[in-house]
C-alpha cells in the first residue's frame, strides 16, 4: 500500500491516511480572556520547533501592536533557525491578534 507523506497526511478527508491512525481532528483549547491578556499567537508546529514561548512573546511585544508585522518576525526568526539547524524547513504559520478591548 502506498502510503503518503507527513505533509499529506496532514489533510482533511485523507482516506489512506486514516486508515493508519492519522485523523484531521484539531487539538482545542478554551480560555477566558482576563483583563490584563494583551494579544494571542496562533501558529504552526514549524514555529514553536525552534522558537520557545518567551522568544514568541518578545517578538510580539517588540512590535507594539502591529499583528502583521508581528507574525511576519515569528515566521522569519523561525525560518533562519531552521534553516540554522536543518536542510529543510517545516511549515511555518502564524497569526498574532491584539486585544484592545473586551
Amino acid at each position: 500500500m502506498m502510503l503518503p507523506g507527513l505533509a499529506m497526511a496532514r489533510s482533511i478527508g485523507d482516506d489512506i491516511a486514516a486508515s493508519v491512525g492519522v485523523h484531521a481532528v484539531p487539538e482545542i483549547k478554551v480560555f477566558d480572556l482576563k483583563e490584563g491578556d494583551q494579544f494571542m499567537v496562533i501558529a504552526s508546529d514549524g514555529v514553536w520547533e525552534f522558537l520557545s514561548n518567551e522568544d514568541v512573546v518578545d517578538i510580539v511585544v517588540q512590535c507594539d501592536g502591529d499583528g502583521d508585522r508581528a507574525a511576519k518576525e515569528i515566521c522569519a526568526r523561525s525560518y533562519r533557525e531552521w534553516k540554522a539547524e536543518e536542510e529543510v524547513v517545516d511549515d511555518i504559520t502564524a497569526v498574532v491578534v491584539y486585544f484592545t478591548q473586551f
